[in-house]
Formats: structure tokens, sequence, C-alpha cells
């Protein structure tokens, strides 16, 4: 008989753990009921918020850099590199999580610190930059990125516009004869798990523009003024998939830097050597926070648990909240999910004592699977 070995493959549960702590969480609760059962943790990341923290706990160099934050108030931001390939992670720069709380500026909000993180990556000497693009507390289009990489944006004055979707109102004329000419040289990889064009009705300001504090006139106003932007740059481009991904970065990706978009979670698989840790597994263990609808279009678990199922290893997945269905987990390639809600109820109590209930989730796959 062939001896357990378990990968421990998730995404962190927002709100509560990293990617790293689950992992760490569940070895801990599989080992309490089988010692000796062979564990490896590969955290993974769908190119969303924890990218870089997923690369660097696969082996890539953790570095910072101080750049430009969504508000325009300097800002730190990791990225990670492993010899001639970065990880670069937007939300690290332009990420909702620098906004001070309740506070939100839709219109303005600027992606320049993407581009100066993108810039890092390049004096770093990278010829692959995965670009993971999520979390973003901006909606324009990539223009501010495109910005600090050496394009302008000119009103009919021949002004910069101002900064944020609100200002490409006022775009007169783009010049991206200025954008740094080593990224002719990089093959950039636009890591997405959202596959929506620019605009329209599941545009990047329809469809996400209000977790970031949009107004219903706000929408309107970022989405004209978004189909402006891309009338100007190219407007074939704002339909191709990802171009809505993180308020329209990927549309700037695509139409200004040449990226190439590949859904976050296979790009990531790749970038962490899932094929290599998949073959020493018995068994695949998955999750996040919430296993539901959107779960199935492009997450993580969802990545992990199709590759696990083309190479027949079995995969279960762990979560805080499960909102899917037995046939829907089978017909994703899990066998089973173990919530946390299922031990206990109150969200409030379980995203606070997820590490310890996590631990008792994973003892009861330990028992249904390894014994």
């Amino acid at each position: 008989m062939k001896t357990a070995r378990v990968l421990v493959a998730a995404d962190k549960f927002k709100g509560s753990l990293t990617a790293v702590q689950v992992a760490e969480r569940v070895t801990a609760g599989l080992r309490r009921v089988v010692p000796g059962v062979q564990v490896e943790t590969l955290p993974v990341a769908d190119g969303g918020d924890g990218t870089v923290a997923a690369a660097v706990a696969a082996g890539f160099e953790r570095r910072e850099a101080r750049v430009t934050g969504p508000l325009g108030d300097p800002v730190t931001a990791a990225y990670a590199v492993r010899e001639t390939t970065a990880v670069v992670e937007m939300a690290e720069a332009s990420g909702l999580q620098h906004l001070p709380a309740g506070v939100f500026a839709p219109l303005t909000a600027t992606t320049y610190g993407s581009g100066e993180l993108l810039l890092a990556a390049l004096e770093a000497g990278a010829r692959t930059i995965v670009f993971g693009v999520g979390g973003s507390a901006t909606t324009d289009g990539g223009a501010g990125m495109l910005a600090a990489l050496g394009a302008r944006f000119l009103d009919a004055d021949g002004k910069p516009v101002g900064p944020g979707g609100g200002g490409l109102a006022d775009l007169a004329a783009a010049d991206l004869s200025g954008l740094d000419p080593r990224l002719g040289e990089v093959d950039l990889i636009l890591a997405s798990d959202v596959d929506n064009p620019l605009t329209g009705p599941t545009g990047a300001p329809e469809v996400y523009g209000r977790q970031k504090g949009a107004t219903e006139d706000d929408v309107a106003v970022l989405d004209a003024a978004l189909g402006h932007y891309a009338s100007v740059l190219g407007p074939e481009q704002a339909q191709l998939p990802g171009a809505g991904a993180a308020g329209g970065i990927g549309y700037g990706a695509l139409v200004g830097l040449g990226a190439r978009f590949r859904p976050g979670i296979e790009v990531m698989l790749d970038v962490l050597g899932f094929a290599p840790a998949l073959a020493r597994a018995t068994l695949v263990v998955t999750g996040e926070g919430s296993l539901d609808a959107q779960t199935l279009h492009g997450k993580a678990p969802a990545g992990v648990a199709a590759a696990a199922r083309a190479a027949g290893i079995e995969v279960v997945a762990v979560c805080g909240r499960l909102a899917l269905t037995p046939e829907a987990l089978g017909g994703a390639g899990i066998r089973r999910a173990y919530a946390l809600t299922e031990l206990e109820p109150d969200p409030a109590v379980c995203m606070a004592e997820a590490g310890p209930l996590l631990e008792r989730v994973a003892e009861s796959i330990a028992r249904d699977f390894l014994r």
C-alpha cells in the first residue's frame, strides 16, 4: 500500500488566516490524528491579494519598494523574485488595504504605484513578470500604472489629466512612446481570476465599482470615462478577457504593455511548482474562506482540484463557509468539503477562532481519509 502523503494547497481564509496559516493549521490537525503522516504544504493564490505571500512561501525572495498608494500617499509594497522571474501583486501597491477604514476614492484612486512596482521588478532584472491583479481600490483602466512607466495622458490643453478613472473623461491624447523600453523584452503575464471586459453591463465599473465606494452616478461616470479612454488607446482590447480585472488595470496591461492574459490560478500553480508536488501526493487538501459559486469560476480551489483530478488524485476542501451542493463540489473534482461553520455556526466566532476550528476540521479529514 502506498504511504499516504498529503499535499495542502489552499488559499487564504480572507479576514481570518493567510494561506500559510491555513497550511500550518491543517498540518497540525492531521498530525494530531496520524502523527507520522507526510505532509507537504504549498500555499496558493489566484493572482489577487496573497499572491506574493504564496510565492515567498514557495521559495521566492521577498523584496520591498516605496511606491505611490491609491490615494497618492507613499506606501510600502512587496514583490517576489526568484532568478529572472518576478511576482508582482497590484494590490500591494493599489489595493483596498491601503485605504483608511470607510474612506474610498472611486473617481480618483490611482494605479500609479502598481507601475512603480513593475519598475522595481524590471530593476531587479526580471525577464518574466507574473502580474497578479485583484483586490484593487482603483478604477482607472491602468492609466496610472502606464503613467508611472512613462506614458503620458493629456487633456485638450496639453496638460496631464487628473488621477483616477474620473480624470480620463478629459483625455484628449495618449502618448505611449515614452514607456520603459525594457518592457518590450519582458514576458508579462496578466494573472487574474476575472475575465470581465473593461466596460458595459459586465465591465469593471458596473460589476466591481460599488465595492470601491462608487455611487450609481460614479459607476456611470467611470463607465463612460473608461469607454472614452479605450476609444483613444484601442477599443479592441477593451473586450478581451481580463481587460476589466482590478478596475481595468488588465486593459492597461494588455493594450500598453503587451501582456498576455492567463487565469491566475493556472499561472500560480506553474510558478509555485504545483505539478511536481502533486506527483508526490496521495491526497490533496485545498480550500478558501468561502466555497461558493464564485469558487467554480477560476478561484484557487477549483484550479487545484482540476489539476488533481486530471492526475487521478483525490481532493477534499476546507472552508469557513460552504455554499455549494455535493453535486457542484463533485463536478469541480472535490470529493468532500469541510466547513468551519459545521463546528461553530456563529460567523463572528468562526472568524475569530478560525485557527483552532480548522485544526479540528483537519482531524476529521485525517479520520475519514488517512485511517
